[in-house]
């Protein structure tokens, strides 16, 4: 039975041009070694949930790096006429993964040995899962440098950005001047950047040391959690709530946090009812008289979900924001239900 190819995500929200997976590799084979990061983006996450479907996430990590090194390395090889590209990449990591099967049962030291057949049972999980599995990965690494910082900036950058609370609420719930809380979060962040730089190094060296690929800023998912957090954590913030829409539960609420002239942007739901199989909430803001995708996610069970948007217009006030509920690709435009809205008027 043919598997049903997922649609192709868009590089960025606010993209008008998507580029396939098979055009990406084309684009690796000609020497365009930045598009290893394009389709990194796309499925990292995959792969890292199906190698931690054996192995722990250390050696996920790594069989992540090296399946991309691998298409890196052979994409002049990859034929479109067998099969998509994602099969291909797939295919590669079953066959690293059958490769560490084996080494470890050469060295039962290094590990608990597996039995091979059980590469062949390995699914193609669904993205939804796998890219959970992935964020929840990136806050592991982020919340580790956390650690390492002094008690009282590692207490106002965590309720900054993990419980998404503002400067005045954090300076109170530390008793602390604002002043203070301020100070400690600016600090804070200049620690994180010293802290997290050998992190995200051990997650992406197969790939930007061995492919010597000098990504743009915005192909890091942990570099853009971190310019998320600067803005987050800057005195000039704004943050806009976004109030329930007729006939979704009155606590249900999203709110759009930007920085005016910064391209980033950070989008929480909370509250929101269950989804449905299939649906997704979208969060869209109209600038400059267009709708710009910032983001989507599916609630967790408690209702909450957060999402980054970046796009060159989103240093400008909005028009109008809206999450609505959605099946289906994305569009120009909003669709589906809306469940939540904001306008200049609702301040």
């Amino acid at each position: 039975m043919t598997r049903r190819r997922a649609p192709v995500p868009r590089e960025r929200p606010g993209a008008d041009i998507v580029t396939s997976d098979e055009e990406l590799l084309r684009e690796i084979a000609r020497g365009r070694h930045d598009a290893v990061g394009e389709l990194y983006a796309r499925h990292a996450g995959a792969i890292f949930g199906m190698a931690s479907q054996t192995f722990d996430p250390a050696t996920a990590e790594e069989i992540v790096q090296d399946v991309f090194v691998a298409a890196w390395r052979s994409a002049a090889s990859f034929d479109p006429s067998r099969g998509a590209a994602r099969h291909w990449l797939f295919a590669i990591a079953r066959h690293r993964i059958s490769n560490e099967l084996r080494r470890r049962s050469r060295h039962p030291g290094d590990g608990p040995a597996s039995n091979e057949d059980a590469v062949a049972e390995l699914r193609d999980a669904a993205p939804p899962a796998d890219e959970a599995l992935w964020r929840r990965r990136r806050g592991e690494i982020l919340r580790a440098a956390l650690t390492r910082l002094p008690e009282g900036e590692r207490a106002a950058l965590g309720l900054a950005y993990f419980e998404d609370l503002p400067h005045g609420a954090i300076a109170s719930l530390l008793r602390v001047p604002l002043g203070t809380a301020k100070s400690r979060i600016r600090s804070g962040m200049a620690r994180l950047r010293l802290a997290v730089g050998p992190l995200v190094a051990m997650l992406l060296v197969g790939i930007l040391v061995v492919v010597a690929v000098r990504q743009r800023t915005g192909r890091s998912a942990l570099a853009r959690d971190e310019r998320a957090l600067e803005m987050l954590t800057s005195s000039d913030a704004v943050a806009l709530r976004l109030a329930a829409a007729p006939g979704v539960p009155p606590e249900a609420h999203a709110t759009f946090r930007f920085r005016p002239g910064s391209a980033t942007a950070v989008v929480t739901l909370s509250h929101f009812p269950a989804a449905a199989r299939g649906e997704t909430d979208r969060g869209w803001a109209r600038i400059g008289g267009r709708w710009i995708l910032l983001g989507e996610a599916v609630p967790d069970a408690a209702g909450h979900a957060r999402f980054i948007a970046e796009d060159a217009a989103i240093g400008n006030p909005p028009e109008r924001l809206t999450v609505t509920r959605e099946t289906g690709p994305a569009g120009a435009a909003p669709g589906g239900r809306t469940m939540a809205a904001w306008e200049p008027d609702r301040k």
